[in-house]
């Protein structure tokens, strides 16, 4: 059963895999993965990551402790360094979108939706780039499955 599941989704993989991007396209892609990935990684998981006063301060007001502070920025930092690995870049531009669904979130209940528009024009890209990459996350599901068979 499992084989199959990995065979079909190999099969829908080789599809996907036709529709190729042209090289302009998949050019710009990957620079804004880059830019994406700075992003993430330097100013928005470095100062949790340190505990810098300005993320603890933000941190302390959603009243969930440092854990949370840690937490965000080192699934940040993660997502960062999947968006510039090919295979995992549509996975982890996706677990980004999750992410700034619930910084949203939070700015709109915790923080009277000061700056919530901002994890909206973080997800805008990831978006683009989780659609542009689908198949390479297939890719990675099949891998997975393969492992699992």
């Amino acid at each position: 059963m499992t084989t199959d599941i990995a065979s079909t989704t190999a099969a829908s993989v080789t599809t996907a895999g036709t529709a190729r991007l042209s090289r302009r396209a998949d050019i710009s892609v990957r620079v804004v993965q880059i830019l994406l990935a700075l992003a993430f990684a330097i100013p928005s998981a470095g100062p949790k990551l340190v505990g810098h006063w300005s993320a603890a301060e933000s941190f302390d007001s959603i009243g969930w402790g440092d854990w949370l502070m840690y937490t965000v920025g080192a699934l940040e930092l993660a997502g960062a360094v999947a968006l510039v690995i090919p295979i995992l870049s549509g996975a982890a531009a996706t677990a980004l979108i999750g992410l700034m669904i619930g910084a949203c979130i939070t700015q709109l209940t915790v923080f009277d939706g000061q700056y919530a528009l901002t994890p909206v024009l973080f997800a805008v890209p990831l978006a683009v780039i989780a659609w542009t990459r689908r198949d390479r996350t297939a890719e990675l599901l099949a891998l997975i499955l393969r492992r699992r068979a």
